[in-house]
């Protein structure tokens, strides 16, 4: 489990300079960011139930 969490904070980490870069972006597609931002956010929800697992 320890694993799944390393390569989950890392793809948290890759979405949130996706995001940052396409919101910074002067022509930045919202619809992306969007999608980008549930992504980061599914993401840091199973972070959390990994963790609560582990601390359970």
């Amino acid at each position: 489990m320890n694993a799944r969490l390393i390569s989950l904070r890392a793809r948290h980490g890759a979405l949130d300079r996706e995001v940052r870069s396409e919101a910074a972006r002067l022509s930045a597609d919202n619809l992306k960011v969007s999608a980008l931002k549930r992504s980061k956010l599914a993401t840091r929800d199973e972070i959390a139930r990994l963790e609560a697992g582990l601390t359970a």
